[in-house]
């Protein structure tokens, strides 16, 4: 394998780090690349193709795991109880919880599942992508404008049960190529009162188990086209996609408050221009 092909393997993971978990679309960005750079390649087939961007994909994914590290273990019940540390215990703390997160998980859960197939067949298509785009870019922007004037919900520790339902359900969305997981959930919370760092906290938590599972069950089938003449490509773009995505995502989550939505919104309409103008 040539440096090139492996130049592109790091080019295509810093793509996925830094679009995967910013509301912009990971789904429109691959759009442009993939035929630039992965259909180009003879050494690619289609399968070695698609197997790769599972592999990116989990590289982002280990970014958020790094990143929410300790909220993690406090979810799973691995962290030391409030005695242990120390601290008093006599007034009860509000805090995100595990079922919070399922609770979530369960509308787009259920969605995917009885959609998969069809999604698949008739919605992974440029023009589609390009809908997705649009239509999220312009529910981001009234999200922004219809949003409470205080957030009545700070910090990911204060989700309800019917805002983390209520958030699942908005997340069916992104079931739509190019609509955006994270634009989509981030634009419910902001609607439902939340502030637009718990909404993203929130996001980014809830969306680790369900790409997870997805992408280590995708890769399972696919395990085949790991072989030492692919290895190395595999790896450049998993690296390259964990250390974007770790830079990509601190710096959303400092930004996120003070800018909001609408700049990213004007972002995917740019976005879906160039698209367009490339392949109409």
């Amino acid at each position: 394998m040539d440096f090139l092909t492996i130049l592109k393997a790091i080019i295509l993971g810093i793509v996925e780090g830094l679009t995967e978990f910013a509301p912009v679309s990971s789904t429109g960005h691959m759009v442009i690349v993939d035929d630039m750079w992965l259909q180009s390649e003879q050494y690619l087939t289609k399968y070695v193709a698609n197997t790769f961007k599972i592999v990116i994909q989990l590289g982002s994914i280990l970014a958020v795991v790094i990143i929410f590290r300790n909220r993690f273990i406090d979810l799973l019940g691995l962290g030391r109880s409030s005695k242990e540390a120390g601290q008093s215990t006599s007034v009860p703390q509000k805090k995100l919880k595990l079922t919070h997160v399922l609770v979530g998980l369960i509308p787009a859960g259920v969605f995917g599942l009885l959609f998969d197939d069809y999604i698949d067949e008739y919605l992974f298509s440029i023009r589609t992508v390009l809908v997705g785009l649009v239509i999220g870019a312009v529910f981001m922007i009234i999200a922004d404008r219809l949003r409470p004037a205080k957030p009545k919900v700070e910090t990911v520790d204060q989700i309800s049960y019917k805002q983390a339902l209520s958030v699942g359900l908005i997340q069916c969305l992104s079931l739509w190529p190019g609509f955006s997981r994270s634009g989509s959930t981030i634009s419910g919370g902001v609607l439902l009162g939340m502030s637009h760092r718990a909404a993203a906290d929130f996001t980014f938590i809830m969306a680790v188990p369900i790409m997870a599972g997805a992408s280590l069950l995708s890769l399972a089938k696919n395990w085949q086209y790991f072989t030492v003449e692919s290895l190395p490509f595999f790896i450049a773009g998993f690296l390259s996609a964990f250390v974007f995505a770790l830079i990509s995502i601190r710096f959303f989550l400092k930004l996120i408050n003070r800018i909001k939505l609408v700049p990213f919104a004007i972002y995917r309409i740019v976005l879906a221009a160039v698209i367009y103008i490339v392949y109409f």
